[in-house]
């Protein structure tokens, strides 16, 4: 199978919703699609996500039950499940500092990387103390001070940070779904699911937040809706 080029594999991305039982799909590509999906950006860095790669047929019919057996989750032959993780906020941090110190060589490397360090060490962890509903108030109450004077970061509440989270979650979705394009290979990003019940069936902890279930495989003509519907680029463009 001859790889797409980008805008290729843009145009070939689409919501595909019933999956070719007869065409199967190479079960280490997707993994390796999986792995591009973590090249992604994210907030700070910080990669607060986990992927889950559906393989097992039980497994599969049990995640399409809680996804309202939709089409595009019961005839996928594999499932991705990107999983939003703000509570590994202090691991992934530590990791970044081990990362950022590792590299020193010179006394001049350790001068260079004493901001970075200030960032990681005192900075993020401040902000991300507030998945705590409590340290979000108050870094709501003193960011509106800060406000009146300076320009100031105001996404700053524990609702703020989920927002975060499953933004950078859903870039590295797309990353995966534009890799998996590029193969030829086919995806449909739900958010139709039961949360509650699919965290237990994956044994997800309680502070874990599933971004989105994506159903693989390769499509059936009928799988795809219709023609691709976008508003016109004029009312969605703006040149300042």
């Amino acid at each position: 199978m001859q790889e797409k080029t980008v805008s290729e594999a843009i145009a070939h991305r689409r919501s595909v919703r019933i999956y070719d039982p007869k065409k199967s799909i190479d079960t280490e590509r997707v993994k390796y699609c999986i792995k591009q999906a973590t090249l992604a950006a994210s907030s700070s860095n910080l990669q607060l996500w986990e992927f889950y790669h559906i393989t097992s047929s039980d497994m599969k019919k049990k995640v399409a039950i809680n996804c309202y057996n939709q089409s595009a989750a019961k005839t996928a032959q594999e499932l991705v499940i990107p999983v939003v993780r703000l509570d590994l906020w202090r691991e992934r941090i530590k990791s970044n500092v081990d990362f950022i110190q590792l590299n020193v060589k010179t006394p001049e490397d350790e001068k260079k990387i004493q901001g970075a360090l200030k960032y990681y060490q005192k900075i993020i962890p401040q902000l991300y103390n507030a998945t705590s509903y409590f340290y979000g108030l108050i870094n709501k109450i003193k960011v509106s001070f800060q406000g009146l004077r300076n320009v100031t970061y105001r996404e700053v509440t524990s609702e703020d940070l989920r927002v975060v989270g499953h933004k950078s979650t859903a870039l590295a979705a797309q990353n995966f779904m534009m890799s998996m394009a590029g193969y030829g290979y086919d995806t449909c990003p739900m958010e139709g699911f039961d949360s509650k019940r699919l965290k237990q069936i994956l044994k997800l902890p309680s502070a874990s937040q599933i971004s989105m279930v994506i159903g693989c495989g390769i499509r059936k003509t009928e799988g795809v809706y219709g023609e691709r519907f976008r508003i016109p680029f004029k009312e969605v463009y703006r040149e300042l």
